[in-house]
């Protein structure tokens, strides 16, 4: 199904689709990395309430709204006629990636709970092998959208 009212618009949800993933791929490199460091604290003191803070602003003021708008421009692309061949399979395989980035990102959020309730018990090196996930999807990803292999 597309709706040919969007095809003037294709390039603007292309343009907004690309900021959106932008700012939450920012958030998704930047997040388990503070969970590395918040590792480091002691449970109450003043640097682990700051990453509270810090952690709880960037899931909720930047991830959530970036993730958010990256579907919602993605979806009106996908609706939009000619954007995408949906026999390609390039396709699937960059939507199941995307399903597992925002796994992920829940994942996060649901790690950040376990921080602000001070009862982590992940190391870091949980941390740094989780902060390795979303590259390896976005380069999937990127491959995908780009090369368009298959």
């Amino acid at each position: 199904m597309t709706i040919s009212a969007f095809a003037p618009y294709l390039l603007y949800f292309k343009a907004l689709h690309v900021m959106s993933v932008m700012a939450w791929m920012a958030g998704l490199f930047y997040l388990p990395r503070l969970y590395i460091y918040h590792c480091d604290t002691v449970r109450g003191s003043l640097d682990s309430e700051r990453f509270k803070v810090m952690e709880r602003r960037l899931l909720k003021q930047i991830m959530n709204p970036a993730m958010h708008s990256s579907w919602l421009f993605g979806i009106l692309m996908v609706l939009t006629p000619g954007a995408i061949d949906w026999h390609d399979k390039w396709w699937h395989v960059k939507l199941t990636c995307v399903v597992l980035m925002t796994g992920f990102h829940m994942a996060c959020g649901k790690w950040r709970k376990v921080f602000l309730e001070d009862r982590n018990v992940k190391s870091q090196r949980f941390y740094r092998i989780a902060n390795e996930v979303p590259t390896v999807l976005m380069m999937i990803i990127v491959f995908m959208v780009i090369v368009q292999p298959f």
